[in-house]
């Protein structure tokens, strides 16, 4: 998978690429990524690239110049092209999973109130919410939904650690234990030191329940 990012502020990016999991996938060649500084392709002398709203209003709106140059360049008329905002669709597990199946996916990073309509209306396919609250970095946003897709893309992460995740399997994970078995006076469940696989996963189902009904009873309704 490629991944393209548009951006005002490539070191953001930059530093989450070569780091953890997506370096890995990056130097095996699981993943390729390129960083588009949208500030390159704005023309006047001072390198603007937002401006003030129509209608006034307080903040300022990235400028469709340099942003549609950027996509242009980019080829974002070819690719999946994905737009995080608040007012867009609600991110889930599922998306991700369809999202992951895309050979190149494009991500433009807003700043300040947004970006002009316009972008949206001539380049943008996905515009995707991670949750309802503000940020004020769309790089962050944009890596929120990055790390969730790249994460299912084969051999990023052995196929057997995707299975029991939280969400996926329709329930949240059970509690994770590791050594040492005691402590600050609290013990590892002894059923988990028992070697009987059988009564573990029964455990480990029950803890998942448990978890679903106090923490997600909504994820139980949808099982329904």
């Amino acid at each position: 998978m490629k991944i393209k990012i548009l951006t005002l502020f490539p070191q953001i990016i930059e530093t989450y690429f070569s780091t953890s999991i997506a370096a890995k996938a990056v130097e095996k060649g699981l993943i390729t990524y390129e960083i588009i500084n949208i500030r390159d392709f704005a023309r006047d002398k001072h390198k603007t690239c937002d401006d003030a709203p129509y209608g006034g209003g307080a903040g300022m709106v990235l400028k469709p110049e340099p942003l549609g140059a950027a996509l242009e360049a980019s080829g974002a008329e070819q690719y999946r092209t994905i737009f995080p905002t608040p007012s867009g669709r609600l991110f889930h597990q599922s998306y991700a999973t369809e999202l992951a199946q895309e050979k190149t996916l494009i991500f433009i990073c807003g700043r300040y109130e947004g970006i002009d309509q316009r972008i949206i209306d001539l380049y943008v396919d996905d515009e995707i919410s991670i949750g309802d609250y503000i940020l004020s970095s769309g790089e962050v946003a944009s890596l929120v939904l990055i790390d969730s897709i790249l994460r299912l893309v084969p051999g990023v992460i052995k196929a057997e650690s995707l299975v029991d995740e939280s969400i996926t399997s329709g329930l949240l994970e059970y509690p994770q234990y590791t050594r040492p078995e005691v402590y600050k006076g609290l013990r590892v469940p002894e059923i988990l030191l028992s070697g009987n696989h059988a009564m573990i996963q029964k455990w480990r189902y029950e803890q998942s329940l448990l978890k679903t009904k106090k923490y997600r009873p909504d994820l139980l309704r949808k099982g329904n």
